[in-house]
């Protein structure tokens, strides 16, 4: 698909497995598991979802997933799995290497959204993508640095300091970027966690980052455990999934294992996806 400038790819790079509890909040075991079946411990499958944006000039990354290299007990916590997608084999699907990468927006510094943002070498991290740089909110970045016990588990800061370190991590503030990429700020999940618009006027796609991470997140009690202002969540939701049926928006979810995207209709139970898809 092209908007604009870029031509859009959808990758993935990584399955990893987390608690369904945690993933949809106060909805019950009895109702989640029907679409997102659990382990024997208690873990659902979620894939690490990518777009990459390549124009003439530039090649962009949005988000570099879990990443490899962590010790067999995280791994294993986990359910850490590379067998089917990597993302250096995703990018050279498309005919790209790490170092034609230009620029890696990163949604959020979890770990599952900025783990792949580095690599070990000499007994350091260093960033995977060489001649790229890294964007994310200050804001964001200034939580990271300084979360509270609540997300703290969440920030693996070998995952991001190095950016820093390095020089190659632009912090930014406001949601401009160019002429078809912007950013919708959104601070249920985490503070100043930044969705990515592109859009040309007539075509537009959103990736949700972790807003809804799977499309059965679109009904509007399903929200994470994991979020520290799980209200605003809810406010947030309800302002995008009305904007995308008004404007007919294509959404992207990042960990959904079976639906990449779709857009959006409202019926009389309330929000659901309309059309969906795994390409665009």
């Amino acid at each position: 698909m092209r908007i604009g400038n870029y031509n859009i790819y959808v990758i993935e790079s990584g399955r990893i497995g987390l608690d369904g509890g945690a993933m949809f909040g106060v909805v019950p075991k009895t109702i989640w598991q029907r679409s997102n079946p659990a382990d024997d411990k208690n873990r659902i499958e979620l894939t690490t979802r990518n777009l990459v944006l390549s124009s003439g000039s530039k090649n962009i990354l949005i988000d570099t997933g879990i990443g490899q290299f962590w010790d067999e007990k995280f791994a294993d916590i986990y359910k850490i799995d590379h067998s089917k997608f990597s993302l250096l084999d995703e990018l050279g699907k498309i005919n790209l290497t790490a170092n034609q990468i230009t620029d890696v927006i990163l949604t959020h510094l979890h770990f599952d959204h900025t783990g792949g943002s580095v690599v070990p070498e000499n007994n350091k991290y260093l960033p995977a993508f060489p001649n790229a740089t890294y964007h994310v909110q200050k804001e964001h970045f200034e939580w990271a640095c300084n979360p509270t016990e609540k997300d703290k588990g969440s920030f693996v800061k070998t995952r991001f300091m190095p950016l820093m370190d390095e020089g190659v991590l632009n912090l930014l503030i406001g949601t401009g970027f160019d002429d078809n990429i912007s950013f919708i700020i959104v601070n249920g999940h985490t503070f100043a966690q930044q969705m990515v618009k592109i859009s040309d006027g007539s075509e537009t796609i959103l990736y949700c980052a972790d807003l809804m991470p799977f499309h059965t997140h679109i009904p509007l009690p399903y929200i994470m455990a994991y979020d520290i202002q799980p209200l605003k969540t809810l406010r947030e939701k309800k302002d995008i999934l009305y904007k995308a049926v008004e404007e007919n928006w294509k959404l992207i979810f990042e960990h959904d294992p079976f639906v990449a995207g779709a857009t959006i209709k409202i019926t009389e139970k309330g929000f659901s996806a309309d059309q969906k898809f795994e390409v665009l």
